[in-house]
């Protein structure tokens, strides 16, 4: 069966997408946000309208090896830097202070392109290189979590931001590692064609449309397995299991980790930096968090379900911790909604 050619899309009112390639560029920084526009154009195409037309581009043109070893072609940079740009695409990399170091052609380039896109994104630790351009100057800005302190460092008229997935500043997006490619993309897919292609397109990729800017890019778990030592790693996994008794007091917890309790709430503050009590708080805000986000579980259920006892304890945790209350974090958040 034929396309009907009276709703076909025109090529020519796609939406041109250009993303900067570099030798050593993250490998996903890239092809996650392609897949996520390629996917949205799919869906566009389905309902006759006009998705996005991707290029990829570097300086001289060619194959560019990625820092995962898998050669990228691109087309050169001249062949697009007069055209119309309606989004610029900025990787990130493993070895950014090495590309960095050397980036004065490339930082020259991205400069020019960026003044005639209509909005420019970095992925991860692309950031470095707009921070180079000054398009971040006395804005706030993501880029990965253990990046954060060396941005400030590099870059103090940048209001980094080491928590947000991402953050939209006027026409400059900014993201956090890696996988928040694709959480940024389907937000400026949102953003372009609604949220029923954004939801589309999530689906297809499976992957769940949240983790909106406002959401945290760094957990609990994930905290503690950056820690020096994964003395607790067992206990955190039993914490995790055992969410909804309430009972979670230094005495219970040390003898899972068959410590004396004294010495066990030493220990836990110095290798975590938190105390036992408030570690279980944030684990149980967490696992409240993703419920709210991901079920349409009642408010009730869900703060007995992660040991807060009643919706009146959940409440105030999450505002001493998030500043709103379950409620509206739910309707902030929530895919489903």
């Amino acid at each position: 069966m034929t396309k009907n050619p009276e709703i076909l899309p025109r090529p020519d009112l796609a939406r041109p997408i250009v993303f900067v390639a570099f030798a050593d560029m993250g490998l996903l920084d890239l092809t996650g946000p392609q897949t996520v526009f390629a996917t949205a154009s799919r869906a566009m195409e389905r309902r006759g309208l006009s998705g996005y037309r991707v290029e990829t581009v570097s300086l001289k043109g060619g194959l560019v090896q990625t820092a995962e070893g898998v050669a990228v072609q691109t087309i050169p940079v001249t062949r697009v830097s007069q055209k119309e740009i309606h989004t610029l695409v900025v990787p990130g990399s493993p070895f950014i202070q090495e590309v960095t170091a050397d980036s004065s052609s490339l930082v020259k380039w991205l400069t020019r392109l960026s003044d005639k896109a209509q909005r420019t994104v970095s992925i991860c630790s692309g950031a470095f290189l707009l921070a180079q351009t000054g398009l971040l100057d006395n804005k706030r800005a993501a880029t990965h979590w253990a990046m954060c302190d060396m941005m400030r460092e590099q870059h103090p008229s940048i209001a980094v931001d080491s928590d947000a997935i991402f953050i939209r500043e006027d026409t400059i997006w900014t993201s956090a590692g890696v996988s928040a490619g694709i959480d940024v993309a389907l937000a400026l897919v949102e953003t372009d064609c609604g949220r029923d292609i954004a939801m589309e397109v999530a689906r297809e990729l499976v992957v769940f449309l949240k983790r909106p800017g406002g959401q945290s890019q760094f957990s609990e778990f994930l905290r503690s397995q950056n820690k020096e030592t994964g003395a607790f790693d067992d206990l955190h996994a039993w914490i995790a299991d055992n969410l909804g008794h309430e009972n979670l007091s230094v005495d219970v917890l040390a003898e899972k980790a068959g410590m004396s309790p004294r010495n066990f709430a030493r220990v836990y503050k110095q290798k975590s930096g938190r105390t036992p009590a408030k570690a279980i708080e944030i684990f149980r805000l967490e696992a409240a968090k993703r419920l709210l986000e991901e079920s349409d579980r009642n408010i009730d259920h869900i703060a007995r379900h992660c040991g807060f006892g009643d919706e009146e304890r959940m409440r105030i945790t999450f505002h001493r911790n998030l500043g709103i209350g379950p409620r509206d974090y739910r309707r902030r958040f929530s895919y489903r909604a």
